[in-house]
Parts: C-alpha cells; sequence; structure tokens
C-alpha cells in the first residue's frame, strides 16, 4: 500500500467513526430526552452498538477491519430504513413525521454516513488482509 493510499483509507477510517458516533449519538439522544417503553431500548441499544462500530473502525485491522466496516454500512442502511418506515408505512406501531425536528439532520447525517461508508468498506475490502493498514504518522 502506498503512503497516499494509507492516508486515504485512514481519513476515510477517521470520517467512518465519526459518521458512527453520529447516528449512535442521535439515538441516545432520543433515547435518555423523552423515548421510552421498548423503542427507548432499542435506541440506546443501537446507540451502544454505534459506539462500538465506530471504535471498532479506529483500532481493527485485517479481517476484523473488514468485518468492521460492513457492520457499520449495514447499521446505518438499517437505522436509515427503519426511520423511513416510520416515516411512511410505520415501524412498530409508531408513525414519525418529517415536523419532529431531530428527522431531516438524521436522514441527512444517515446518509451521508452510508455514502462515507460504502467508499470506506470498498476500500478496505480491496486492501490485502495480511498488510496492516497505514496508522496516523506512519
Amino acid at each position: 500500500m502506498t503512503e497516499s493510499s494509507g492516508r486515504v483509507l485512514w481519513t476515510m477510517r477517521i470520517l467512518s467513526a465519526i459518521a458512527l458516533l453520529a447516528a449512535g449519538g442521535i439515538h441516545l439522544y432520543l433515547a435518555f430526552n423523552g423515548t421510552g417503553g421498548i423503542l427507548g431500548v432499542m435506541f440506546i441499544l443501537n446507540g451502544i452498538a454505534g459506539i462500538v462500530l465506530a471504535i471498532g473502525m479506529v483500532i481493527l485491522r485485517g479481517r476484523l477491519l473488514q468485518l468492521a466496516t460492513v457492520l457499520g454500512l449495514l447499521f446505518l442502511i438499517a437505522t436509515l430504513g427503519a426511520l423511513l418506515l416510520a416515516l411512511t408505512v410505520g415501524l412498530f406501531g409508531i408513525h414519525q413525521s418529517w415536523d419532529y425536528p431531530p428527522v431531516p439532520p438524521t436522514v441527512v447525517i444517515e446518509s451521508i454516513g452510508i455514502v462515507i461508508l460504502a467508499i470506506t468498506t470498498a476500500l478496505v475490502m480491496r486492501m490485502p488482509v495480511n498488510q496492516p493498514a497505514m496508522r496516523r504518522g506512519a
């Protein structure tokens, strides 16, 4: 791996971690600010998953990094998909509205995150498994 491709990969991993933290943070914010019941519990689990995946994006190498990028991408697709279902046909009996203030920024953040994670996943999957990703400052 060349130095420039290593820097690109490292930058994409950091951006992916930020996107995952943002998505997880939104869910934790909603869980701790009025979303109760089973949905609140799912939001807490979603927030924890976003944090764990973000940490994995930064510290993992090799096949575990590949797994983390794929799981991160699927995580963001699933969270955005669940929100879109809640906005259209409803999800678990919950119908959401575009008028609810957290909805528009959540859609934007998760959509951008999906693009970032898709790029990161493609880069990581092309990386030889036996060659560790270039670390910061290397």
